[in-house]
């Protein structure tokens, strides 16, 4: 009897990589405008990055269905919703305060902004390398 093969199919949220899709589509628009037409928006550029990353991390969250599983059972699946939610929260947060209108410059924000930075790449690790359905 032949074996059955066990195929890998790696599990990555649409919603994730159309965000990241943005920032790519941002970050390039960044580079022509500057590069062609001598306009920077890179006062702009953190804004829009965090904005965007932000909205992606509540997006993956899923906060319909985290607020209806937490009045049922919270579970692991919850929490790790709930800790994408939280970050998505703090990168929309800084994105504001690092508005160019608002620009404010504090080692706590900059300090966020890093975290953030951190927790990204690592989520597009797991998101693009890791994580397999069974």
């Amino acid at each position: 009897m032949p074996k059955k093969q066990t195929i890998h199919k790696t599990k990555i949220s649409t919603k994730f990589v159309s965000v990241l899709a943005i920032i790519s589509i941002f970050g390039f628009t960044e580079i022509l405008l500057q590069n062609f037409f001598n306009i920077s928006i890179q006062d702009y550029s953190s804004f829009f990055w965090l904005m965007i990353m932000g909205i992606g991390f509540m997006l993956v969250s899923q906060p319909k269905n985290l607020y209806k599983t937490s009045k049922e059972a919270f579970n692991e699946t919850s929490f790790s919703r709930l800790t994408t939610f939280v970050i998505g929260c703090m990168a929309i947060i800084a994105g504001i305060l690092s508005f160019p209108l608002i620009n404010i410059e504090h080692p706590i924000l900059f300090a966020t902004m890093g975290v953030i930075s951190i927790i990204s790449i690592i989520f597009i690790v797991f998101q693009t390398w890791i994580i397999r359905e069974k």
